[in-house]
């Protein structure tokens, strides 16, 4: 057949094989090197007999967890939840708001369970990078025994170089570990089916009945057993979070083509090599790999947990960036990694600080299985709330009827609140690391959230009304030329650095203009809804320029189109003010004083206003003022 009559692929198909191979090596890492440590948790937790009925009964969970929490509910039903593209909580918290407005429900119940699961979320961004880099360096305690103290140094040592490689940008990463992930894909499906040969009937443990009657006939242990099953679909809530780095389409086409067979065969290759080899419920993922294979199978089985924690890195990166647009946290430095795809950032505050975390994780708990103990709880509590805003999500925005949704959900629910109860009782041993930490972060995400809102109110307290200005004081002082730009974020009232200006320089602009930059709770605005003006009269303009929570906020680039509205603006001609507040804490009604220091410390340490609007710097005059709170 000449060449000319081959169909060749399209510039879409390679693009989208790109996409599929960069989301492997980016977005299913965490779930995918699960097998290191599941299956032989479930062993050691419980202190069951390796014996057949145990083995097809853990193997029975696995499947059915990953088939009803990852495949049904993760990559079915919450990926059409997209908020234009974008996922994780707050994404899809974002959607059950809008569509339930005006309710207590959005105003109260959706922000919580929102913000508290993003704050799980940085939980499991420190666990998941501890636990799977650990788990395959100890490998080396079976390859080699004798390397067994260059466990923790070298877990360390990657761990460092894991955080430092993230400024390269997720792009960068994804097309340096996508083939990487995909061989060990295939890696471990092979090591698994050469042990199902030898034992097909292993593949029966696909019947739900072997896990039903494990609960019929030791339920205490098979409730704790559940805490240990659900470190095989720890990373499902990535594959949400991550999204909008890749796409929908990729992640779903990796998953169902590659990623689950592949590890639905390890795991039944590690069940068939345990009942043919008791003693190798120590460690049946190394254990089962031919000798020749041991030391390849390390240098993999490493690169692929470094892999792993790069879904949770990203995803933590993503969810920032997304509370810091919705006004739960301070200003942070973004830098963007890619200039097509806006979803690819870096966030140096955050990668520094989970390396810090991570650090204390290892040195504190020394072994995967102890860290074990701790691994789970901010991972289903985040699914628990993930089923319960797509719950609101099926009503208010598909409108779904009952009858659909109340099965569905509770289905998805009595899983997921198995899989959360059953972690409970880690608490005492472990668990109570990333419940403490997803607590603090909630309250710090809250007090900035609730702070705001006070400094809010205070500048409008004292902000002079519109009206009282232009009757009492716009006549009263001379004019210069050019535009002056006040940033200020409410819709009504005088700019307090205006009369600052005032006070001081004695002086107008010929042009005066109020810039409110508002974050909606949508990711995109679309550009032609942007920009907002209202004109006050007397030469005065309010502005205000619209954004999504992923958008990329850039003051300058909008008002450098040509004739926004009718208004022509020489960008040289204009100065930018800012009034920068000093927060003082006081017994004034608000917050409890604690918070408000907090607040007060957080507001200090937030970054400047002038590199997040990507404003000028040698055009910005900050006037301060203080504001009690």
């Amino acid at each position: 057949m000449s060449s000319e009559n081959t169909p060749q692929p399209t510039h879409e198909t390679n693009h989208l094989v790109k996409l599929i191979v960069g989301a492997i090596g980016v977005v299913f890492g965490d779930i995918g090197t699960s097998p290191l440590y599941a299956f032989k948790e479930s062993f050691i937790t419980s202190q069951m007999e390796p014996d057949i009925p145990h083995v097809m009964a853990i193997l029975s969970l696995i499947f059915w967890a990953m088939t009803i929490t990852v495949t049904i509910k993760y990559v079915t039903f919450i990926m059409r939840a997209d908020n234009k593209g974008e996922g994780g909580s707050l994404a899809l918290m974002a959607l059950a708001s809008r569509f339930s407005k005006n309710t207590m429900m959005s105003a109260m119940l959706i922000p919580v369970l929102g913000i508290f699961a993003a704050s799980l979320f940085y939980g499991d961004s420190v666990i998941t990078p501890a636990i799977s880099v650990l788990s395959a360096v100890e490998g080396l305690q079976v390859v080699a025994p004798a390397l067994s103290h260059w466990v923790l140094p070298i877990t360390l040592f990657i761990l460092a170089l894991l955080f430092a490689v993230q400024k390269a940008g997720t792009g960068f990463v994804g097309k340096f570990f996508g083939p990487i992930t995909c061989l060990w894909f295939i890696t471990i499906a092979v090591l698994g089916l050469s042990h199902i040969i030898q034992n097909p009937q292993i593949l029966l443990s696909i019947n739900p009945w072997y896990a039903i009657s494990l609960f019929i006939n030791e339920p205490t242990v098979a409730f704790l057993l559940l805490g240990s099953v659900v470190l095989a679909i720890t990373g499902a809530e990535a594959l949400y979070a991550d999204m909008g780095h890749f796409g929908k389409l990729p992640i779903r086409l990796g998953w169902v083509g590659l990623i689950f067979p592949s590890l639905m065969l390890n795991y039944f290759g590690q069940g068939a090599y345990i009942i043919a080899h008791p003693e190798g419920v120590v460690n049946p993922f190394y254990m089962m790999a031919p000798e020749w294979a041991s030391w390849p199978l390390l240098i993999l089985a490493t690169l692929a947990t470094i892999i792993a924690s790069q879904a949770v890195i990203t995803g933590a990166f993503s969810v920032t960036k997304q509370a810091i647009q919705l006004g739960y946290l301070p200003r942070m430095s973004i830098i963007h990694t890619h200039d097509k795809h806006i979803g690819q950032i870096y966030i140096p505050f955050i990668n520094w600080m989970l390396l810090i975390f991570v650090y204390m994780l290892v040195l504190s708990f020394q072994t995967s299985s102890n860290l074990a103990h701790a691994y789970g709880i901010a991972v289903t509590g985040t699914m628990v709330i993930d089923t319960l805003l797509l719950a609101i999500v099926m009503s208010k925005m598909w409108n779904w009827k009952k009858k659909v949704i109340v099965p569905l959900i509770s289905i998805l629910l009595t899983v997921d609140l198995a899989f959360f109860l059953s972690t409970c009782t880690k608490i005492p041993h472990g668990g109570w690391f990333p419940l403490a930490l997803g607590l603090v972060l909630f309250i710090l995400l809250v007090t900035w959230k609730r702070g705001r809102e006070l400094v809010l109110m205070r500048i409008r307290a004292i902000s002079m009304p519109t009206d009282i200005f232009f009757r009492d004081y716009c006549e009263n002082f001379p004019k210069v030329p050019g535009t002056a730009i006040y940033m200020f974020n409410l819709s009504e009232g005088i700019p307090n650095a205006l009369m600052l200006n005032l006070r001081h320089n004695k002086v107008l602009h010929e042009r005066n203009i109020f810039l409110h930059v508002s974050i909606e709770e949508k990711s995109y605005v679309e550009e032609d809804q942007r920009v907002r003006i209202v004109n006050l009269g007397h030469d005065f303009y309010r502005f205000t320029i619209r954004y999504g929570f992923m958008d990329e906020v850039n003051v300058p680039e909008v008002l450098a189109k040509e004739n926004i509205h009718g208004l022509d603006m020489e960008m040289s001609d204009i100065s930018y003010f800012i009034g920068r507040e000093t927060v003082v804490p006081t017994e004034l009604p608000g917050m409890a004083l604690w918070r408000e220091h907090v607040f007060a410390l957080m507001t200090r340490n937030a970054s400047s206003i002038v590199a997040y609007y990507k404003l000028p710097s040698h055009k910005v005059i900050e006037l301060g003022s203080r504001i009690d709170i």
